[in-house]
């Protein structure tokens, strides 16, 4: 436990000095929102990669796929991998020249601009606080981490948490995300690459095929549609729903802005293959819900006071099973900051745009400002939004939702199904009605939300799992956006006729 302490603190003092380099470099409200937009494509593509690689990949992925096999892993690994990296390809150079031309900070931002609307950029400054879901996943994510390794109560693992992260982040904004995010994923990927060849290690070692060896335990484990699934059990859940909900999550929030990062279309470019890379071999990390069947005993998974399984204990006990308590030690402090990685660059990301598109489009009427008053004031109000969200997300994770993945993926899923039909449009078309793309992401909400909560009472013959946040907002996409996309072709062509 002291090896743990310390290597800890070490992890912890490195941190805070990346910080207070981000703090040196931070100028104002702009550069603490996105940078000065000339950041090297490297940092930017490792730094984006840690960001979407975070507590759901390195912890909570692996438990979904040790209870439905590899009907989640390929969802959730494959499927998701596939569908974001081609997203991001579609979006990232248009939106990046727009954003630049157009001096946009975040996405309600990008799309107030693309589509000179004041208000179609306060809804979706709204519909940003629906990130607070995922926000909630990754600190309870950390948590549960940090409980194992260090020894500690929930209630010390949530301040320590979100006291270091939210300061590193109120001081150095953006820099401090990036500089940071540099550090914790040049660790993730080490720990990556040892995590999978332990994989490897007990493929090649037992006796017989792993898959025999799986097989013999649950059937529905190698199947290609585990039908007794509980979140991933037909076709649509699994091989089409990861893909357009892996495409959707492009558009969280701080996830698209690092084109922003950038200086020019090579940078982008440049970035994507490294982010692609290094993502791919993130998402491999659902290998560990196969083989912890082999290596963890099943009561290591039966929570001790409550005595109900425990799904998102797979990745730690696989480690405390696999690895000599040293390596043990050293991987837990790099998945601890795996998840810092993610909920760096969310609050971020909530606290730019609460203060930029939600508190100064309000405000903006009511008060006469100059430009760099503005961003003065923009400024003070992230700083109080870091507090409250570091607050908020304490007290839930006293009493954590049962399925830390689904809460967080509820809400994220649902903003992201909301704003992937604007971003689609806008780069795709030049001129399209904001009352069209503003009725396709309304509908697309409603549709996520109605089916999650509703589907099962609405559709009781549906073979659909709508227990399942991928599922439902997958389905929202593919209602919504090909409708969009046939009426804004319409009305390009007739702009262009005209």
């Amino acid at each position: 436990m002291s090896f743990a302490w310390a290597l800890f603190i070490v992890y912890l003092l490195g941190t805070s000095w990346l910080g207070w380099q981000g703090f040196r470099k931070t100028s104002g409200f702009s550069s603490f929102a996105i940078g000065n937009r000339a950041m090297h494509p490297l940092v930017v593509g490792i730094t984006l990669a840690a960001s979407v690689s975070s507590a759901a990949t390195f912890i909570i992925n692996p438990g979904f796929v040790y209870v439905d096999g590899f009907s989640a892993f390929f969802h959730m690994s494959i499927g998701v991998g596939i569908g974001f990296i081609a997203m991001l390809w579609i979006l990232s150079f248009r939106f990046r020249e727009i954003g630049a031309d157009t001096g946009a900070l975040t996405i309600p931002d990008w799309i107030g601009k693309r589509y000179q609307s004041r208000g179609f950029a306060l809804y979706f400054s709204v519909l940003n606080l629906l990130s607070f879901a995922f926000v909630v996943l990754l600190v309870g994510g950390i948590s549960i981490v940090m409980q194992s390794l260090l020894g500690v109560s929930n209630e010390v693992a949530l301040s320590i948490t979100l006291i270091f992260v939210t300061g590193y982040v109120f001081v150095g904004g953006t820099y401090a995300h990036v500089l940071t995010n540099m550090l914790q994923g040049s660790l993730m990927i080490v720990v990556t690459l040892l995590v999978i060849g332990s994989c490897v290690v007990y493929a090649v070692s037992q006796p017989g095929s792993t898959v025999d060896a799986l097989r013999d335990i649950d059937p529905g484990l190698v199947a290609a549609v585990n039908i007794d699934g509980r979140l991933f059990n037909d076709f649509f859940s699994i091989y089409i729903a990861g893909f357009v909900v892996g495409a959707v999550v492009v558009c969280q929030p701080h996830i698209l802005t690092k084109a922003l990062y950038v200086k020019d279309d090579r940078d982008v470019c440049f970035y994507l293959i490294v982010f692609a890379v290094v993502f791919t071999l993130f998402q491999m990390l659902g290998l560990v819900g196969f083989f912890a069947h082999i290596a963890v005993p099943d009561e290591a998974l039966i929570d001790g006071v409550t005595g109900q399984f425990r799904q998102d204990l797979v990745m730690t006990e696989y480690l405390k099973a696999t690895f000599p308590p040293w390596v043990f030690t050293v991987v837990s402090v790099v998945l601890l900051a795996a998840a810092m990685s993610t909920l760096d660059g969310l609050l971020v990301s909530m606290s730019t745009i609460t203060a930029n598109d939600l508190v100064l489009n309000i405000s903006r009427s009511a008060t006469q400002q100059t430009e760099e008053q503005r961003m003065a004031f923009a400024l003070k109000v992230s700083h109080v939004v870091l507090v409250v969200i570091a607050v908020a997300a304490f007290i839930i994770n006293l009493q954590p939702p049962k399925l830390l993945g689904i809460f967080g993926q509820t809400g994220v899923y649902g903003l992201t199904a909301a704003v992937a039909p604007p971003l689609l449009i806008g780069v795709i078309f030049n001129r399209v009605p904001v009352a069209l793309v503003w009725t396709g992401s309304a509908a697309a909400l409603v549709i996520h939300f109605l089916l999650f909560f509703r589907g099962d009472a609405l559709f009781p013959a549906s073979s659909l799992t709508f227990g399942n946040p991928g599922v439902t907002a997958a389905l929202a996409t593919l209602i919504v956006v090909p409708v969009l996309l046939v009426f804004a072709a319409i009305q390009s062509s007739r702009a262009k006729s005209d």
